[in-house]
């Protein structure tokens, strides 16, 4: 990766009509509480709020006065979203030359930059041609229009498949202590391998959205474990994935301004060796093999 991330990135989803829904105003502040806290990556699509979102945060950001070096954009292009502003009847995946070269313009355009950091395809399509994504890859990189080119939801296999075009430099992916197959299906592996920075959405699991049997084990432990090291839940969750050699980075979907510092403190924390094992065999609800 040329581009260098904040080591907890801002997820934008619910910043917009998928949300929140804040004025220009409320955008403009949260998004300079992150940069002021150290959070400077932050995470779009181009389908957020149903293709609403990144103009919403262009308009924030040239309103904030904010340097575009300072901060580093990444977008997501390839779902066809059955929603109000596209004549879409339904859902589907297009990765074409042009339509990818279309959607990174449209994102250039709506989020008022010239270049993203990190494009990434959303993801994968059945009817993916390596050849043609590298051949559009290649010609928004010559041209500038982005720095970092990598995927997101892809499998190991998906991940050479594209890579025997065109280098591979981001996934980012479903990792959480409730939802881990990452760890054991070879994506982290493969990550770790070729040097992908993997990054983590929804990284806080469901641990906090529903009460199963999983979660009562975990809540269980984590209650012991924030006495310990003096830590919230989410930090102790964050501090479990930030602890995989994969160098995995989170990125958050809260707009909670407080549970954003809580999460830049987790960066920090330095779990036990058995107390990450704990949380896992609480999360499995049975020990290691």
């Amino acid at each position: 990766m040329q581009t260098k991330l904040s080591e907890i990135i801002i997820g934008c989803m619910s910043w917009g009509a998928w949300g929140k829904q804040f004025s220009p105003q409320e955008m403009t502040n949260l998004l300079q509480f992150c940069v002021d806290e150290g959070n400077t990556t932050f995470d779009h699509a181009d389908i957020y709020g149903d293709y609403t979102t990144e103009a919403e945060f262009g308009k924030a950001f040239t309103k904030s006065g904010i340097e575009r070096e300072q901060i580093q954009l990444i977008s997501k292009c390839g779902i066809q979203y059955v929603g109000n502003t596209r004549d879409t009847k339904i859902k589907h995946y297009n990765y074409s030359k042009e339509y990818i070269i279309w959607s990174v313009e449209q994102s250039l355009k709506n989020l008022q930059t010239n270049y993203l950091d990190v494009l990434l395809l959303h993801r994968p399509s059945p009817l993916m041609y390596p050849q043609e994504i590298a051949a559009a890859i290649s010609e928004l990189q010559e041209q500038g229009k982005i720095i970092d080119f990598g995927v997101s939801n892809f499998t190991v296999s998906q991940v050479d498949l594209i890579s025997s075009e065109i280098p591979v430099l981001a996934n980012q992916i479903e990792f959480s202590l409730t939802q881990h197959s990452v760890m054991h299906d070879g994506s982290l592996d493969q990550m770790i391998k070729n040097k992908i920075q993997s990054m983590s959405w929804s990284p806080l699991g469901n641990v906090f959205k529903e009460e199963t049997a999983q979660n009562i084990r975990i809540k269980k432990e984590l209650q012991t474990l924030c006495k310990k090291y003096n830590a919230t839940e989410d930090q102790l969750l964050l501090a479990w994935i930030l602890k995989h050699p994969s160098k995995c980075i989170p990125v958050v979907g809260t707009t909670n301004k407080e549970r954003i510092k809580n999460a830049n403190e987790a960066v920090k924390m330095e779990l036990d060796l058995e107390d990450w094992f704990s949380l896992l065999v609480a999360s499995q609800g049975h020990k290691v093999p």
